[in-house]
């Protein structure tokens, strides 16, 4: 629901705020006072595109902030959030939300919602569950046939929901199965290549044998293999330097004749750095230990070893040239064997999948079959129901056709849906927005919402001058049933009608002001004597004609009755 509005130089509007709120609000004032700019304002809040030309001629910049009062969780709460803004608490289920779009006389636009900037789309993601409007001349819902199926599916409410979900389902399962049928056998001469190709490769591997991390090692045994007598010259020195059985100046010898002559001199301090010192000839026998088993190492190493080595470094190399990388060969070696079972088993798995994909169809054929049939029955009662509503407004004559027929197939059916107008006896049903004038075309789509209201209501319905072309009793029933939409519904509406304006419970009046050299209009919310007053001008020209005045009073009491 549209909690309020504000707008700035938008149009002839200099700035103005509507109160809306909930029920049925009708905007009136004289022509050329800027009505319709609400309906612009609107929809640059809707995402709509921006016209420089909306700005007011002087103004830098216009701009459009609204408030909806929307559910704290679901869609709406979640687009904003994804847009990175927050709703403002409410009550324990609602939350306000405050949306803004400013437009340059440049033509540049930017937008907010939920307190930080969004592309203008997140305003038109937004629309899709805040507002429909229905302007003069764009009866969307009336003209295109995607719209007109989407309207005979709101009027179906669950019984289609739960048969077009059903369908949907198969729809998909048909088309993922198709696609993967299609993609195995439009490719088996690839997929034997690629067959052929793994099998080779893990053939290597498997002859390879290779062990993670096996590269880096044997590189590391080659290098010193490579370097061998410089490793056994070092390693013999500091051994003779560690624990040397000919000489007497190896460390081991020095500690432990250190360690001896401490010992004799018996002082306890001493004796604790002798057994320091006997730690460190303990420690040099082990390292003297460690490298003589490294010299052994190198004795038995020679030139053969080397050889093996740099011959296995090779069979690896190789596999790290088809591979990239070891571990790119292990991690193929470690799931190449699935794939190739698959790429093997292609003429078992299109044998399945062509069974798979065959039953898929039939059950496709049977939810379509079901949809078709709901559908249709829907179709029936929609165009009764419209049909009843129409007579109500002054066209006594017209019939209204729903027709389900055979089209193309898609993910919403096989139905092409159309709505068709009889206007007159005698007269063959024609495509809606071919066989009606305006005024009638305005009464259908008018007829048609309050009848689909009845099982899927829209949060706020916007209508530009829906009573165009119509007036007296017709716009008496017009303004009845824009009521009753209002029971369920937000409903705005821009009249130049009082026998619609009398039903809304908020009338707003849009008021232009001229000073002889610029013309400014703004928004007042109306009551009492100057509503009266503003239902005689609209009847007759003149505000405070005493006939209009009892003529208006007479019609607000019809919205008591």
């Amino acid at each position: 629901m549209i909690e309020e509005m504000r707008l700035r130089d938008l149009g002839v509007i200099a700035e103005a705020v509507l109160p809306i709120g909930p029920g049925f609000t009708a905007i009136t004032g004289e022509t050329g006072a800027g009505k319709t700019m609400v309906v612009t304002g609107l929809g640059l809040l809707l995402g709509a595109r921006a016209d420089s030309g909306a700005v007011r001629a002087g103004a830098a910049q216009a701009s459009v902030a609204g408030v909806w009062i929307v559910p704290s969780a679901g869609s709406v709460a979640d687009t904003v959030a994804d847009a990175g803004g927050e709703l403002e608490p409410y009550d324990d289920e609602r939350g306000e939300l405050y949306v803004s779009r400013t437009l340059t006389a440049e033509g540049r636009s930017r937008a907010s919602v939920g307190g930080r900037a969004a592309p203008a789309g997140v305003l038109a993601d937004l629309a899709d569950d805040l507002v429909v409007v229905h302007g003069q001349s764009e009866q969307l819902r009336l003209r295109s046939a995607a719209a007109q199926r989407d309207a005979l599916d709101r009027f179906g409410g669950s019984a289609i929901a739960l048969v077009r979900a059903d369908y949907e389902g198969a729809w998909e399962r048909w088309r993922t199965l198709s696609a993967q049928l299609e993609e195995i056998s439009g490719n088996q001469e690839r997929r034997r290549r690629e067959a052929e190709d793994l099998r080779e490769a893990l053939g290597l591997i498997e002859a390879t044998d290779p062990q993670p991390g096996e590269d880096d090692a044997l590189a590391e045994r080659a290098e010193r293999l490579a370097n061998a007598e410089e490793l056994r010259q070092s390693a013999a020195i500091a051994r003779a330097a560690l624990s040397d059985e000919d000489g007497d100046n190896d460390i081991t010898t020095l500690a432990a004749e250190a360690r001896r002559a401490l010992e004799r001199a018996g002082d306890p301090e001493l004796t604790a750095i002798a057994e320091s010192i006997a730690e460190i000839g303990y420690r040099a026998t082990d390292i003297a230990a460690q490298l003589s088993g490294y010299l052994a190492d190198l004795d038995e190493s020679g030139p053969h070893e080397l050889a093996a080595v740099e011959e296995r470094r090779a069979a690896l190399a190789a596999l790290v040239r088809a591979h990239g990388t070891l571990d790119a060969a292990l991690e193929l070696w470690n799931t190449g064997s699935a794939r190739l079972a698959e790429l093997d088993d292609d003429s078992d798995h299109i044998e399945r999948l062509t069974a798979e994909r065959d039953a898929a169809r039939a059950a496709l054929d049977e939810a379509a079959a079901a949809l078709t049939a709901t559908r249709t029955e829907a179709a029936g009662r929609l165009g009764a129901a419209v049909t009843e509503e129409l007579h109500a407004l002054a066209m006594p004559d017209a019939r209204l056709v729903v027709s389900v027929a055979e089209g193309a197939e898609s993910a919403h059916g096989r139905d092409d849906v159309a709505i068709l107008l009889a206007p007159h006896p005698g007269a063959e049903p024609r495509p809606v927005a071919k066989g009606a004038s305006g005024g009638e075309l305005s009464r259908v789509m008018l007829a048609i919402e309050v009848v689909i209201a009845g099982t899927d209501p829209v949060p706020t319905f916007v209508f530009d001058e829906v009573d165009a072309g119509i007036g007296g009793a017709a716009a008496i029933e017009v303004g009845r049933r824009l009521a009753r939409l209002a029971r369920t519904s937000q409903v705005i509406a821009v009249t130049h009608l009082a026998q619609v304006a009398a039903f809304a419970n908020n009338h707003l009046s849009v008021v232009k002001a001229n000073d002889g050299q610029v013309t400014a209009s703004s928004v007042r919310r109306l009551a009492g004597e100057e509503r009266e007053a503003e239902m005689a001008r609209l009847l007759s020209g003149l505000a405070d004609s005493g006939a209009a005045l009892e003529h208006a009073r007479e019609l607000l009491a019809l919205r008591e009755n």
